[in-house]
C-alpha cells in the first residue's frame, strides 16, 4: 500500500464511519471548489466525474455500467427499489441491520418484514420470503454475510435480493451480478466525499421500479431534459439517477480509481491481515472481516487518549482497518489497550 497517498494526523481506525480521501481525490475536490469560488469555469465537466465514477463502481462490483444508478444516500436508493415490491411481499432481513436499509422497508405497511439473526438469513429465505434485504458486512459487528448461501437460497425460491455493500465495497471482493439490487454509500471504504451513492439493479428490478425522484439527470439525454414534457427517461438504470452533487462526485471519481489501481484483492489481503493481527493481540480468533468488534471496557476512549481514532458501537469497541493503516498502527493500538 502506498501510504503516501493519505495524510492521517494520527492513527485512524474508523473507516466504518468514514474513509480518508487519497491525495488525488482531495486535490480534485480542492480544485473544483476553487473554480466554484472564483466562477472561472462552467459546470459540465463536474458532471463528467459522475459518469466516470459510475463506470469505476460498475467495474469494482462486476456489473455492466448500464445497470448502475447514481444517487446521494443508501436510504434514498433503497426507497426507490421498494417501489418494485408488490403489496404483501414477505421481506426477511437481519435483526441487526443498519437502519438506512431497514427503515425504507419498515415504513411500508404494505410489506411484511421479518427479522432474523444474520447467520439464519439463507435458512429464513428457504422458509418462505419474497425478498431478502441485508448488508454484505454488518456495520456493528463486522460480520461478513455468507453471500453465496443467501444468493443460492434466493435463486432456488425466486426471492428478490437487496444487498447493501457500504461496509464491503472497497475491501471485500464482490460479484454484484448475483443480486437484484446492490446499494452502496461511497464515503466509507470507497474513501469518497459524503453525498455519493450507487445502486446496481437487475432487469426485473428495473422493469418494476418507479423512478419517483426522476429529474433532468434521469433523462435519456440529460442536457435535452431541462424543461417541458413529454417524459423522456433513460432506458438504462440511469432513469433512477438523481441530480449529482457536483463536488462530491469530483472527489469520488479519483478515489475509486485509486482503489482500482491498488486492486481489491490486494486491499482485502492487507485489511483482513491487519484486523487479524489486532485480533491475535487481543487473544481473539482470526476472522474474515476488516472490522473488529470486541468487548474492551472504555476501549474507544483509551485509544483516543493515545491519539487513535476508533468507535464505540453497541457497547463494543469497533476498529476498522484499511489501506492507510499498517502493522505499526496495530502495535500502537494494542499498546494503548494493554
Amino acid at each position: 500500500m502506498n501510504r503516501a497517498l493519505w495524510e492521517p494526523a494520527g492513527v485512524y481506525l474508523n473507516t466504518a464511519s468514514y474513509g480518508l480521501p487519497p491525495r488525488p481525490a482531495w486535490d480534485a475536490l480542492q480544485a473544483a471548489l476553487a473554480d466554484w469560488h472564483s466562477g472561472r469555469t462552467s459546470w459540465e465537466h463536474w458532471g463528467d466525474s459522475t459518469e466516470a465514477a459510475r463506470a469505476a463502481f460498475a467495474r469494482l462490483v462486476g456489473v455492466d455500467v448500464q445497470r448502475v444508478a447514481a444517487g446521494s444516500t443508501v436510504s434514498e436508493l433503497v426507497g426507490c427499489v421498494v417501489t418494485a415490491l408488490p403489496a404483501g411481499s414477505r421481506v426477511v432481513t437481519p435483526d441487526v441491520e443498519f437502519t438506512s436499509l431497514l427503515f425504507p422497508l419498515l415504513v411500508q405497511e404494505r410489506l411484511e418484514v421479518r427479522t432474523v439473526p444474520p447467520a439464519r438469513l439463507a435458512e429464513a429465505v428457504a422458509d418462505g420470503a419474497d425478498v431478502v434485504a441485508f448488508s454484505a458486512v454488518q456495520m456493528s459487528t463486522g460480520e461478513v454475510a455468507d453471500l453465496e448461501a443467501v444468493a443460492a437460497a434466493a435463486r432456488r425460491h425466486g426471492a428478490l435480493t437487496i444487498c447493501d455493500v457500504t461496509q464491503a465495497a472497497g475491501w471485500l471482493p464482490l460479484d454484484g451480478s448475483r443480486f437484484d439490487a446492490v446499494v452502496c454509500a461511497a464515503y466509507k471504504w470507497l474513501m469518497s466525499p459524503r453525498g455519493t451513492a450507487f445502486l446496481a439493479v437487475s432487469d426485473r428490478v428495473l422493469e418494476r421500479v418507479v423512478p419517483h425522484s426522476a429529474g433532468w439527470y434521469a433523462g435519456e439525454d440529460p442536457h435535452a431534459s431541462y424543461f417541458g414534457p413529454p417524459l423522456r427517461l433513460a432506458t438504462s438504470a440511469r432513469r433512477l439517477d438523481v441530480s449529482p452533487a457536483w463536488f462530491s462526485w469530483v472527489g469520488t471519481q479519483p478515489a475509486l480509481e485509486v482503489i482500482e489501481r491498488i486492486g481489491i484483492a490486494a486491499i482485502h489481503e492487507h485489511d483482513v491481515g491487519l484486523a487479524n493481527r489486532f485480533r491475535s493481540g487481543l487473544g481473539l480468533a482470526p476472522s474474515d472481516s476488516a472490522i473488529v468488534s470486541c468487548d474492551v471496557p472504555n476501549g474507544a476512549q483509551r485509544l483516543l487518549d493515545a491519539g487513535i481514532m476508533a468507535a464505540q458501537r453497541g457497547g463494543l469497541l469497533r476498529t476498522s482497518w484499511h489501506v492507510y493503516n499498517d502493522a505499526s498502527d496495530v502495535d500502537r493500538a494494542l499498546d494503548a489497550l494493554a
